[in-house]
């Protein structure tokens, strides 16, 4: 993060769940995140609007998982997200290396795991906050099932997944299998994560984690196509 170089690049997202973290990594083999420094922490509000999976919400039906390809771009309109998507891996504690604090407004995918539109969970992680101002994850548990995220990938492709459900995790009640396993066998899924809560000053941390789930519905070809 700009201004605190005494933690460059070292996450708190998950800080207090290492636990979940070392979980994830074993069954992740063969088939998280960012942190916020806590100087601009408004997200209680966006937290208390995290919806869950609420009924009478439309979706569509799930469409067959593609041939793997890396993300390059992410995009969620409906809240103004458009950012550069870049793979990180884990750092020393064994955590999801966030994208550095240098360009808060990026987003990390986990490059170890599924690439988005395979089948599997794939995930990606961001900033919610730098010390002065609000970083590309800020207010996601706004985020609405229902809504539509694109991923535009190296193969020209652009895939489209919707939103199931907006849920906050507490760092007491992390759950690795519901947040980074997939909802449904045989699916392209995809995970947004990010820190949420209250920032907790005497552990140095968010108190808890938000996690949006989506699935793949749908795909755009290269335009020469």
């Amino acid at each position: 993060m700009a201004g605190r170089s005494a933690t460059p690049g070292v996450g708190r997202l998950l800080a207090g769940v290492t636990w979940a973290v070392l979980l994830l990594v074993l069954w992740l083999w063969g088939r998280d995140a960012g942190e916020g420094p806590g100087g601009w922490s408004a997200l209680t509000t966006g937290d208390v609007a995290a919806v869950g999976r609420p009924q009478g919400v439309v979706r569509p039906p799930a469409r067959a998982p593609l041939d793997p390809a890396e993300p390059r771009r992410v995009e969620v309109p409906s809240m103004g997200i458009d950012a550069p998507v870049v793979p990180r891996g884990l750092d020393g504690t064994g955590a999801v290396d966030p994208p550095p604090y240098a360009t808060p407004r990026a987003v990390g995918w986990y490059g170890g795991g599924v690439q988005p539109g395979a089948e599997g969970a794939a995930l990606f992680v961001g900033h919610a906050d730098t010390e002065t101002k609000p970083a590309v994850f800020h207010g996601l548990s706004a985020a609405r099932p229902g809504a539509k995220i694109r991923v535009a990938r190296a193969d020209g492709r652009t895939a489209e997944f919707t939103i199931d459900e907006v849920r906050v995790f507490g760092r007491d009640r992390f759950d690795a299998h519901k947040v980074y396993g997939p909802h449904k066998k045989s699916r392209a899924e995809l995970r947004l994560i990010t820190c949420g809560g209250t920032f907790d000053r005497a552990t140095d941390s968010y108190t808890a984690n938000v996690v949006v789930s989506a699935y793949l519905t749908g795909v755009s070809e290269p335009r020469d196509s």
